[in-house]
């Protein structure tokens, strides 16, 4: 209904308008009953009878729904405490209940009686109570997060709606609320942290002082504690270390650091091996995979494996600590690296490291590790392999669709089919398919006792074949295939028959694995078997034998320029793209050997000091270039290389809901629109804000970016069909009803709700925690890049997730995640629950333990005597993969029946 102003005429204020009655004049006058001018209730009242929805009517008042609910509730607070002082102070006059109902036009004496209560008064003031802290808090901390969560560090009593309006209380005396966009440190996402600050604060003041945000309630930035770093490291001192170097057959076991066992300060904390970092001296450090070891010289405890040689000075082979521009030890990243340590009390602030082993890595990390076949790998492979991979992840996908579909609770279906369209569109373009049968993530360690074509293995069945694939790799011709040999005796002593993780090969294997070494190198390890669906190897190219990439050393006072660390990144891309390009298109195995020369240049430049320049002339790079990229400077040329392609482009935006919504309603795609967004630059030009997108994700169709192989029309057709299944998600997601409210169902299940609600307060009072760490973690950031302008991207991710970490605990945030119990997911179905809260619920939901409930399955597992069997057969002797086989069950069921037994 459209009212217009010869129909009706009101006095309402104007949008942001200051002063007392900023929305009408209006108030019950001592003695009149009546009012002289319509409140801003009685209008909102008034259009809501005469069908107006609430969205209407902010939008004929110039305002947000959420504006107009805060403008509302401070005029109900007013009008609230209005009344009861009226009723006080007629009660003083002697009135009766009854008069003074009659007097003020209420329904009758319980009205009144309600208005005068004790505590009555108190509770009115609550909103203005509440503005009047939030102006004391921002005068004295000027950017304060007023965010979602944020009420519950206010007061008990105060709801998201009630903060909101006492924000907007101090709006209208000229307060400003600016929403910023801030980095969330590891993931180059955003964060939008809602900013209430004093007068006259622009955006672009909250933006360059995101360092100062600060919470309603204030944090202790050390929680108390200090966890500024890591706690400083044991050194071992260097007469305790001796080095195996090339001439003694260092080069043979590269990156091993052997421990002499049961030495207290060299304990890897349980474990058989590790990757680690172990401070040597007050300066240096060494870096590889730790083993335990018996025969070491007498007087020494640590001997490191190098394939450099002697200079006479054993601290030349070791790496120095990383130091500031002050020449301190970084305290946070002293070996430019996360490390964990083996401590005596974990946990406590006054905790100290009991060993020298700073571990990086274990079998638990490794264990953990991406099971799928990336692009790089299989698209150098057959098709008939490819086709069968990626037809099995697109099946996957399909049936996780069909499962979800099939759900009866509305909410929880909307919720799983937007999480699933999001993981789909992701799917569509990182291209990773179905692991094949067995296949894991293995560490690899030298055995010198076992046979170059044989690897010790106790995943794996003894006598079978499997192959190794290392990332990156050229091509086939890097793809070792080996005999599994679990009777090897070096390693069942070093490594355990039950090693999960860690496999054991000849030296020459490593060599054969694109120049791996041993000290944290991790490979592929899948089961081989014949026919086209087999992975394919070739021959190590001839081009490649003896040939040695620190030939191109450039000489110690040479004016030749050397490769900056920032280049390096740029140029292993360029060269690993060609290579991919090169595979996919067909070229001869003198073209890849050249191709992957120049790579093996270019990735020791900055090491070692390598003439990449000379090495992509000798090599014919730019020729290369030409005939498979279509230009000497290169480029992506297929689809597999091409999709992780960048492109900048004027900033954009999700439609959207007043503007037809983000969701193609016909096919589901998401839809962009330009945001329009502009800036000054430094100049005084006026710029279009620019924003970087990934080109495979914003292409409707994935053959675009194809150069037409039979490779690349595998590729380009799960692209879209995975694009497909993701919009198909996304109109049901639309189409699908809301939740309907049962409030008997809510009595039934009280208890039970009571407790989901009190998981749920657990996880909303993160949310302003979460964000104060963000912004103390940027800031640490910042800090470091500032002080050492040099430091490499990967040093970048290493230092923000180390702060983000350190900002968690200094703050007390944490990710907890609401895990729902049997009962409690019986009583969200009944309707126990609103679609509101649910909506909120799973936002912090266990996501796997909500499928685990929503699309319940059969496991497979094994009984208490088949488990006791198991781990009888472990202690004799027997490798994982030969019980899994005896007794008829996976590794996984195995692994999750004896750990669990054993935990």
């Amino acid at each position: 209904m459209i009212i217009d102003e010869d129909q009706y005429l009101v006095h309402y204020g104007t949008k942001r308008h200051s002063g007392r009655y900023a929305w009408g004049s209006g108030g019950n006058e001592e003695g009149s009953g009546t009012q002289r001018n319509p409140s801003l209730l009685d209008f909102v009242s008034e259009m809501r009878a005469r069908g107006l929805t609430d969205k209407e009517i902010a939008d004929g008042m110039g305002l947000s729904t959420t504006e107009l609910r805060a403008r509302r509730s401070i005029a109900l607070a007013e009008k609230k405490q209005s009344e009861i002082a009226m009723a006080q102070r007629l009660r003083d006059k002697g009135y009766s209940h009854q008069a003074i109902a009659d007097r003020m036009g209420l329904a009758g004496e319980s009205s009144v009686r309600a208005l005068l209560v004790p505590g009555a008064e108190d509770r009115a003031k609550v909103l203005t109570s509440t503005a009047d802290m939030l102006q004391r808090v921002v005068d004295e901390k000027t950017y304060v997060d007023v965010g979602l969560g944020s009420e519950l560090y206010v007061g008990s009593g105060i709801s998201k709606e009630k903060l909101g309006a006492a924000v907007a209380i101090l709006q209208e005396k000229g307060y400003e609320l600016h929403t910023v966009p801030v980095l969330q440190p590891g993931t180059g996402k955003e964060t939008k942290v809602k900013v209430l600050a004093p007068p006259g604060t622009t955006w672009g003041d909250v933006r360059r002082n995101q360092d100062n945000i600060k919470s309603i309630t204030e944090f202790s930035e050390d929680g108390g504690r200090s966890y500024n770093g890591i706690k400083p490291p044991l050194a071992i001192k260097p007469n305790r270390v001796a080095i195996n170097y090339k001439e003694d057959g260092g080069d043979q076991a590269d990156g091993v650091i052997y421990l002499r066992p049961g030495v207290d300060d060299l304990s890897l904390g349980g474990k058989m091996y590790a990757q680690v970092r172990v401070q040597v001296g007050p300066d240096h450090y060494l870096k590889g995979m730790a083993m335990y070891k018996d025969d070491l010289p007498a007087g020494t405890d640590i001997v490191f494996n190098t394939n450099k040689s002697s200079t006479g000075n054993k601290l030349d082979a070791m790496k120095k600590l990383e130091r500031d521009e002050e020449g301190n030890v970084d305290p946070d990243l002293p070996f430019g690296s996360i490390v964990r340590q083996i401590l005596d009390k974990p946990g406590h602030p006054d905790a100290k490291p009991t060993s020298a082993m700073n571990l990086v890595n274990d079998e638990e990390d490794w264990a953990k590790w991406n099971k799928s076949l990336s692009s790089q790998m299989l698209s150098k492979q057959s098709p008939a392999l490819a086709k069968s991979q990626l037809g099995l992840t697109y099946d996957r996908r399909k049936t996780e669709f069909d499962d979800i579909m099939a759900l009866t609770n509305p909410t929880v279906k909307k919720t799983l089919l937007e999480e699933f369209a999001g993981g789909t569109d992701s799917a569509a373009v990182h291209l990773k398919a179905a692991a094949l049968p067995r296949q894991a993530t293995h560490v690899i360690l030298p055995l010198s006792t076992i046979k170059p074509t044989e690897i010790y293995a106790p995943g794996y069945n003894n006598g079978e074949k499997v192959v190794l694939i290392r990332y990156p790799h050229g091509g086939t011709f890097e793809i070792p295939e080996l005999t599994v040999n679990n009777k090897n005796r070096e390693g069942r002593k070093h490594l355990g028959s039950d090693a999960r993780v860690a496999v054991g090969i000849h030296a020459d294997v490593a060599k054969h694995l694109s120049g791996a070494d041993f000290d944290g190198d991790t490979v592929l390890v899948i089961p081989n078997v014949k026919g086209p669906r087999g992975i394919k190897t070739s021959p190590a190219l001839e081009g490649l034998k003896d040939f040695d990439p620190h030939s191109y050393k450039i000489p110690d006072g040479s004016p030749i320029p050397r490769m900056k660390k920032e280049r390096l990144q740029q140029e292993m891309g360029l060269i690993s793209n060609l290579i991919t390009d090169m595979t996919i298109q067909g070229a001869s195995h003198d073209q890849l050997a050249r191709a992957v020369k120049h790579s093996m240049v270019v990735i020791d430049s900055v090491k070692h000091g390598l003439n990449y320049k000379q090495s992509a002339q000798d090599n014919g790079i730019a020729a290369l270039k030409e005939q498979y990229q279509g230009s000497k400077r290169g480029g992506a040329a297929t689809l597999i290389s091409k999709k992780k392609r960048e492109l900048r482009q004027p900033e954009t935006r999700l439609r959207r809901q007043s503007e037809g919504g983000p969701i193609d309603p016909k096919t589901g795609a998401r839809v962009f629109v330009p945001t329009g967004r502009t800036f000054k630059s430094r100049t005084g030009e006026v710029v279009t804000k620019k924003e970087v997108v990934n080109l495979l994700d914003r292409t409707s169709d994935a053959h675009l970016l194809s150069s037409g192989t039979p490779m690349e029309k595998l590729y380009a057709d799960h692209s879209n069909k995975l694009k497909s299944l993701a919009n198909e998600a996304r109109l049901a997601a639309v189409k699908t009803p809301t939740l309907k409210y049962s409030p008997s169902a809510n009595k039934t299940y009280n208890k039970e709700v009571s407790s989901i609600l009190g998981k749920l307060a657990l996880a909303e009072r993160n949310a302003p925690r979460e964000r104060q760490a963000i912004v103390i973690a940027n800031a640490k950031v910042r800090a470091k890049r500032i002080a050492k302008p040099d430091l490499e991207d990967s040093q970048i991710t290493k230092i923000r997730f180390q702060a983000l970490e350190e900002a968690r605990l200094s703050v007390g945030a944490g990710k907890p995640k609401i895990y729902l119990e049997q009962d409690e997911w019986d009583a969200i179905q009944a309707g126990a629950i609103s679609d509101n809260r649910l909506s909120r619920i799973l936002r912090h939901a266990d996501v796997d333990r909500v499928r685990e409930l929503a699309t319940p399955r059969r496991e497979n597992l094994m009984t208490t005597n088949t488990t006791a069997r198991a781990l009888q057969m472990l202690a004799s002797g027997y490798t994982r993969s030969e019980v899994a086989s005896r007794l008829g069950v996976s590794l996984t069921t195995l692994d999750n029946a004896t750990t669990a037994t054993t935990q």
